[in-house]
């Protein structure tokens, strides 16, 4: 999609600075798939700007999505503080984020069915972000598992969110599933 200059200057008055600078609590921090949860922020930023979406709050949770689940005693307040929007930013992230001893069915289920529409968008970039990654995983039980929770507790939010996304992370789950056809885990079974 091209930006139109609606858009661009949207885009242009958003100041993601100190979310940035808050994601870097997760620089160092690996992801499964390699690579840290530092990048995977900004990939999830990116997909939502990608698919059009210019909504700062939306895009300033991307950045930090990962901050509260994944960074042990993170002090939510360096959140609050930042800016005005920094508590519907917040309460976004808070959202789309598994609490501990949560399972994770229970936690999608909660994003399925109460979510709000921004936390249905995020949480589906985030997937595809997730889904991306997995082309670098080498545990097909992983995969496996990752590709059924998706189509599972993932396409209702995508389909319902957006189509486009929906129809993206159904060509990224069949890839990973002809993966494991071709390197015959399914046949191990």
């Amino acid at each position: 999609m091209r930006m139109d200059n609606e858009a661009m200057l949207a885009l242009k008055g958003i100041n993601f600075a100190p979310y940035m600078q808050l994601s870097t609590a997760l620089i160092g921090k690996s992801r499964h798939a390699g690579g840290n949860m530092f990048r995977h922020q900004f990939d999830t930023m990116s997909i939502l700007i990608d698919y059009g979406y210019i909504d700062s709050v939306l895009l300033k949770a991307a950045l930090i999505h990962d901050l509260i689940e994944d960074i042990e005693g993170f002090d939510h307040s360096l959140i609050l503080q930042i800016e005005p929007e920094a508590k519907q930013v917040y309460d976004l992230v808070l959202e789309v984020t598994k609490k501990p001893g949560q399972l994770k069915s229970d936690y999608l289920k909660q994003v399925m069915r109460q979510g709000s529409s921004r936390a249905k968008i995020l949480k589906t970039a985030d997937r595809i972000s997730n889904m991306i990654s997995l082309g670098f995983v080498t545990s097909p039980e992983f995969i496996e598992r990752y590709c059924d929770e998706t189509e599972f507790y993932i396409f209702p939010i995508a389909l319902e969110s957006n189509y486009d996304m929906y129809q993206e992370l159904i060509q990224l789950v069949m890839t990973r599933r002809r993966y494991l056809e071709d390197s015959g885990y399914l046949d191990r079974k």
